[in-house]
C-alpha cells in the first residue's frame, strides 16, 4: 500500500496543476521577472524548485516524527490502524479534489496562515534574484506557503508514523508539482493545458480516490 501512497502523492502534485497555477503562478512570475539582464531562466527556476521541494520534504520528516511519537499510545489505542485509515481517508479527499468533485482540502489553507505571516517578509528580502543559491533560499521560504494540497499530503505523511516515509511521501508530492511549475516559468503552454484538462484531472482523481477506498476497505 505504501508504494501506492507514494504514487498517489506524485499524482496529486502532478495533476493538481490548476491549484499550483493559482497559488504559485505569481511567485514563479516574480522569480523570472526579477532575473538580472539576459540571465537564463532555467538554472534559477530549478534552484527555486529545489528549495521548495526541500521544504516539503523537511515538513514531511517532521510530520512523520509526530506520527511516530504517537505510537506510545499503541497499548491504549490501535494507533497503527487509525493512522493507516487517516492516510487512506486523505487519499479519498484528494481524489475528490483532483476530480473537481469537492474542494474541501482548501479549508486546510487557513491552518498555515499564522506561520506564513512570519515567513513572508523573508521572501521580500531575497528579491530581486542575483544568484542560484539565493533562488534556493527563496524556494525554501515559499515552500511554507499555505496550500490545501500540501497540507493534505502532510496529513498522510503524519499517518505514515515514520520520519523517513513521511519525508519520501512529501518528496514524491514535490516532484509531482515540478513539471507544472517549470512549465509556468518556461511558458510551456501545451504541457500546462494537458495537466489542467478536465478529463485528465477526473481520471487522476478517480485513480487516487480508488487507492484511498482500497486502503479503507483493507481495514474492514
Amino acid at each position: 500500500m505504501l508504494e501506492l501512497t507514494y504514487f498517489s502523492a506524485f499524482l496529486v502534485g502532478l495533476l493538481g496543476g490548476g491549484h499550483c497555477v493559482g497559488m504559485c503562478g505569481g511567485i514563479v512570475g516574480a522569480v523570472t521577472m526579477s532575473l538580472p539582464g539576459q540571465q537564463p531562466k532555467t538554472p534559477f527556476l530549478l534552484a527555486y524548485n529545489l528549495g521548495r521541494i526541500a521544504s516539503y520534504t523537511l515538513a514531511g520528516v517532521l510530520a512523520g516524527l509526530i506520527g511516530a511519537s504517537s505510537f506510545f499510545l499503541q497499548h491504549v489505542l490501535p494507533i497503527e490502524k487509525v493512522l493507516y485509515g487517516l492516510a487512506s481517508l486523505m487519499l479519498v479527499v484528494l481524489g475528490l479534489y483532483l476530480g473537481g468533485i469537492w474542494q474541501g482540502v482548501l479549508v486546510l489553507e487557513r491552518v498555515g496562515s499564522v506561520l506564513w505571516r512570519k515567513l513572508q517578509p523573508l521572501s521580500k528580502r531575497l528579491l530581486p534574484l542575483k544568484t542560484a543559491p539565493q533562488a534556493v533560499m527563496l524556494g525554501m521560504v515559499w515552500g511554507w506557503l499555505p496550500c490545501g494540497l500540501v497540507y493534505s499530503v502532510l496529513v498522510a505523511a503524519l499517518a505514515t508514523g515514520s520520519a523517513a516515509q513521511g519525508g519520501l511521501l512529501m518528496l514524491a508530492f514535490g516532484l509531482g508539482t515540478l513539471p507544472t511549475l517549470l512549465a509556468m516559468g518556461m511558458a510551456a503552454v501545451k504541457l500546462k493545458a494537458w495537466l489542467q484538462n478536465v478529463w485528465v484531472r477526473r481520471a487522476s482523481g478517480l485513480l487516487v480516490l480508488g487507492f484511498g477506498l482500497f486502503g479503507l476497505l483493507h481495514l474492514l
